[in-house]
């Protein structure tokens, strides 16, 4: 039996397999959270369209109007995304720290799992 997603606002959807069920924009994988995530550091919604070319500023409004009316529900994915992230950046130190500074170019199978934040550079 085939799931679909349900639609919760205008332009807004939620589906168990696309984004964890997280609100998304309609037949996108662009999340609630991903703009409320741009639009906090000051992008404005035309800013916000520009870097998601697929979605219009109406849909780019819409999930910035689920926001506002459903904000706990979205502060809390913002607040998990963050934890996660921090996560990573920890594992990453630590292995950077294991190999004095300057990881390996091949981890070992291991060490495969931890992942190298965009922009990283060993500390001069």
């Amino acid at each position: 039996m085939a799931t679909t997603a349900t639609t919760v606002y205008s332009y807004i959807t939620k589906h168990p397999k696309v984004r964890a069920g997280k609100a998304c924009i309609e037949g996108t994988r662009v999340a609630v959270a991903d703009i409320v995530f741009l639009y906090r550091r000051g992008y404005t919604p035309e800013r916000i369209q520009a870097e998601y070319p697929q979605l219009n500023l109406a849909r780019v409004h819409a999930a910035l109007s689920y926001y506002h009316a459903r904000q706990d529900e979205i502060e809390s994915e913002l607040h998990e995304d963050e934890s996660f992230t921090e996560e990573l950046d920890r594992q990453w130190e630590e292995y950077v720290q294991r190999h004095g500074g300057h990881p390996p170019d091949e981890p070992a199978p291991e060490d495969q799992h931890i992942a190298k934040p965009v922009g990283w550079r060993p500390k001069e």
